[in-house]
């Protein structure tokens, strides 16, 4: 797994100018996830990325001054939904991923309110869920779903 030189890193508001570099982080990170599934598609790993983007509930995860990744953190009837969690894969390894997924953590559990998320099956990113409380809920052959109840 690679590992992280970046010193620095931090979350900002996304705007609408940010879709095109998270489409195509999204694209590059779940490629080998989704020729494993059988599902890859270059137009359509972008496109899905592009109808489902809302700046208001989304973070940019950038390093180094750079767009390096996202995650979107979405209200729902009884909780929270984290969405779109994609970090360029030359900084996957090296903590970036669990300290923006501790600090959002961290927010919903001040409330009390479970989060919900959703990971392909076999994906790497279920053990990074898992560590943080995140259980199953239901799976399909593509999909595992997850919920973490505070």
């Amino acid at each position: 797994m690679p590992t992280s030189t970046v010193q620095a890193w931090s979350l900002r508001p996304a705007t609408p100018d940010d879709v095109e570099a998270i489409a195509g982080i999204r694209a590059v990170v779940m490629r080998p996830d989704l020729e494993r599934l059988g599902r890859y598609d270059e137009h359509r790993v972008r496109q899905r990325l592009r109808d489902a983007f809302t700046p208001e509930h989304t973070s940019v995860v950038e390093a180094d001054g750079a767009v390096a990744g996202c995650v979107a953190l979405r209200p729902s009837e009884d909780g929270w939904c984290l969405e779109h969690f994609y970090l360029a894969p030359e900084l996957q390894g090296g903590g970036i991923g669990t300290a923006v997924l501790t600090r959002l953590l961290a927010r919903t559990d001040a409330e009390g309110l479970p989060v919900r998320l959703n990971v392909l099956q076999g994906s790497a990113a279920r053990r990074l869920y898992e560590r943080h409380g995140f259980v199953l809920e239901r799976e399909d052959p593509v999909d595992v779903f997850m919920v973490r109840a505070r």
